[in-house]
């Protein structure tokens, strides 16, 4: 059942969002992350893939300071004293977040072929199955942060508001599928209101947080 053509509220609000100064806020964050990828900046483009291994259970706020104070420890630093590092700026699971982050630097070159030389889905699906600590939401955020504009990142913000709105029900558990389902249905919205589903994250972050994070 097609709930966007009977549920017009969430489009109305975004389309309304669109003649304010957030439109502007988005725009600008958009073209941050695209110039990540169209720089080819490797050590950023890594340090993005840290990132979202530090905000899985976490906040994007915290971890933008996270990120902030220790990128310059992520491809260099043993475990042990990466984990210090992220202890020392409050980062959650620290221990388990250095493991991961160097598990990551020894397929850090693998991934940036993969990413010029494969599809936004598949590049996804690589990085679930390869990245520990990522999944299809973690792996759908790194992409957007580094200028892709066509996967859906699904968190409880986001499934918290399409169930407020009547578009889904929440589901009990986020497996792939299920996150394929849902990620249809963002599409869909996506194209009532002329957004990619980069964009349309940003929207729905801020009608529901009223914050236009990364």
């Amino acid at each position: 059942m097609d709930y966007i053509q009977e549920k017009m509220s969430l489009i109305n609000k975004i389309n309304n969002l669109k003649k304010t100064e957030v439109k502007q806020i988005v725009d600008n964050r958009i073209k941050e992350f695209e110039s990540i990828l169209i720089k080819k900046d490797q050590n950023k483009i890594f340090s993005e893939l840290c990132f979202c291994i530090l905000t899985a259970n976490s906040t994007a706020e915290l971890c933008v300071k996270v990120q902030k104070n220790t990128e310059k420890y992520f491809l260099i630093l043993k475990e042990e004293e990466l984990a210090e590092k992220l202890k020392e700026n409050s980062c959650r699971f620290h221990t388990k977040r250095a493991g991961y982050i160097c598990e990551a630097r020894k397929k850090k070159e693998e991934l940036l072929n993969i990413l010029i030389t494969k599809e936004q889905r598949e590049i996804r699906n690589w990085i679930a199955e390869n990245i520990k600590g990522l999944g299809m939401k973690e792996s759908s955020h790194f992409l957007r942060n580094i200028g892709f504009k066509d996967v859906a990142i699904i968190d409880f913000h986001i499934l918290d508001l399409l169930e407020k709105e009547n578009l889904i029900k929440k589901p009990k558990k986020l497996d792939k599928e299920t996150y394929l389902k849902l990620e249809q249905v963002l599409e869909k919205l996506a194209k009532k209101v002329n957004l990619n589903l980069s964009e349309l994250d940003l929207y729905l972050w801020y009608i529901e947080t009223g914050k236009v994070l990364k």
